[in-house]
């Protein structure tokens, strides 16, 4: 048996396993169980040589419990493991799970018996720890298949290894300008289950493409280093021949890593930016604007973030200070913005449900200019007096799921980006994203972009590089007077949130903006 038929046997017995479990051990109230096959391949090319190529299938699972205290006070406990060889052996795969499940009860007793000490010695001070109990999901069954035309289990590394060399060949071919360029390709198949207690049984497949490029490019001028993702949740195709979609098209990755390199070599002829003397005009791409609902939308918007469970190692939300000092319901930008997360569109960040067995939603956090809400847990969703919508996600299966963006981004207008353009005197076209640095509660920020072109009475002109955008988070949103049709998704390969550190994938974007703010240089660039 292979690691992805553990499913298969997990879909028969995780049930009664949790029921079992649950109906034999004092005081528990839900139990759920997690488990996610994995099979990834990829490759790498540098320079036109061929590099690391690598094959591997793994597997994790994680259990939680809830155990209610004489007190009524409610713990949870939860644990995970790689599950390595052990997934190939149901015997040994179930006392695995059983041991893991012992590991949660008594950690969900132990913190149970702590908020009943807390609340018997402070008393209605605590009346939280007592009262507050999390909403089992309501029971779903759903099957859930992954897209593409070929298995990525039947994907060859020497196929992606032929794709990275042929792409990483093309882009040395475009010059000596070209100093150094990586090339990497990859496929993966992840098939996660998720069980519990209250009836629900969740089998979701995801396929996974991704193809990276690094360029750097140097020239008598200066020079440009540039880097940019294509992903999609389809098969090896995606790379190898595009994709059409209408909110994240793609081109093949050879052409897509050629057209970077030509425009890092372009660059880095180009004259460096100067900082503004103080606010200027300045058209935002989608590619740029990607970035910007990253940072400055979803990360605050995380209600494990707003509600400070990240403030010592990730920061704050300049969302939200308190249950009574807050900014929903209000004014953060203008009333031509909104913006949302929605897990439900063809993204990088797609997915059906959550990893708490909760059906994903569109969340609306701007509305026309006011704040609408948070991406929540069915335990933040408690203490914000919400409805869950389906936002926790682990990036692997023996970790703890947290609140994370899927797909997020700025909603588009109906002014097309050639007249948003023709009605500037004196600005700037600020074109895709590179690096950013954010304020502890993300109330401002400075990120770079890869381009910027002059506007000069309308027209686009002069091609600069080396250059960020610097603003405070209201006023520039406050200050978008424009707002494009040309809504587009960026892949985000690589968000990382948590300690220990997890990484996931999604993609944000938006259409083309135009507010104001100020320019300076950009950050790790020469």
């Amino acid at each position: 048996m292979d690691t992805f038929a553990a499913i298969e046997h997990l879909k028969a017995d995780a049930e009664d396993l949790l029921r079992r479990y649950s109906r034999i051990h004092k005081s528990v109230v839900y139990v759920d169980l997690r488990f996610e096959a994995i099979a990834h391949r990829s490759s790498a090319a540098t320079d036109g040589e061929p590099r690391e190529s690598s094959e591997s299938e793994s597997a994790a699972f994680s259990v939680s419990v809830h155990v209610r205290d004489r007190s009524g006070a409610v713990g949870h406990g939860q644990t995970g493991a790689e599950a390595g060889a052990i997934a190939a052996r149901p015997a040994r795969l179930y006392a695995a799970l059983r041991e893991a499940l012992d590991a949660a009860y008594a950690r969900a007793r132990a913190s149970a018996r702590a908020k009943g000490g807390i609340v018997a010695t402070m008393g209605s001070a605590a009346r939280a720890l007592e009262t507050l109990e999390v909403a089992a999901a309501d029971p779903i069954r759903s099957d859930i298949v992954a897209i593409y035309r070929r298995d990525p289990r039947a994907i060859a590394t020497a196929e992606l290894k032929v794709l990275a060399l042929d792409a990483s060949r093309a882009v040395a071919a475009l010059g000596a300008e070209i100093a150094f360029n990586a090339v990497t390709t990859m496929t993966e198949l992840r098939h996660e289950l998720f069980a519990n207690t209250t009836g629900s049984l969740i089998s979701q497949a995801f396929a996974y493409s991704q193809g990276d490029t690094y360029v750097v490019a140097q020239t008598a001028s200066g020079h440009q280093e540039s880097y940019d993702t294509i992903g999609q949740q389809r098969g090896f195709e995606c790379l190898e021949e595009g994709w059409r979609g209408e909110l994240m098209p793609n081109p093949d990755l050879r052409t897509f890593a050629v057209e970077l390199a030509a425009e890092a070599r372009e660059l880095a002829a180009a004259p460096v930016l100067r900082p503004s003397d103080g606010e200027v005009v300045v058209v935002t791409d989608p590619h740029f604007n990607a970035l910007v609902a990253h940072e400055i939308v979803g990360h605050p918007c995380e209600a494990d973030r707003a509600l400070k469970m990240e403030a010592a190692y990730a920061g704050r939300s300049w969302f939200f200070r308190s249950l009574s000092d807050n900014e929903i319901g209000k004014m953060v930008a203008s009333p031509l913005l909104s913006a949302c997360s929605d897990p439900s569109l063809d993204g990088y960040g797609h997915y059906r449900y959550d990893h708490e067995g909760t059906l994903g939603r569109r969340v609306m956090h701007f509305k026309r200019g006011r704040f609408a809400g948070f991406l929540n847990s069915r335990a933040t969703a408690a203490i914000l007096g919400v409805e869950p919508n389906g936002s926790v996600r682990a990036s692997e299966g023996w970790h703890v799921p947290l609140i994370r963006m899927s797909n997020t981004f700025f909603m588009p207008g109906e002014t097309p980006p050639a007249k948003i353009i023709a009605d500037v005197e004196r600005g700037y076209y600020v074109c895709g994203h590179q690096i950013p640095s954010i304020a502890e509660s993300r109330e401002n920020f400075r990120i770079s972009a890869r381009r910027f072109y002059e506007i000069d009475h309308g027209r686009v002109g002069r091609l600069f590089r080396s250059g960020s955008v610097i603003a405070d988070s209201r006023r520039f949103f406050m200050n978008v007077d424009a707002v494009g049709d040309d809504l587009r998704l960026v892949a985000i390969p690589n968000c990382g949130k948590g300690q220990p550190m997890q990484v996931k994938r999604m993609s944000n974007g938006g259409p083309t903006l135009r507010s104001r703010a100020r320019l300076g240089g950009a950050m790790g660039q020469g």
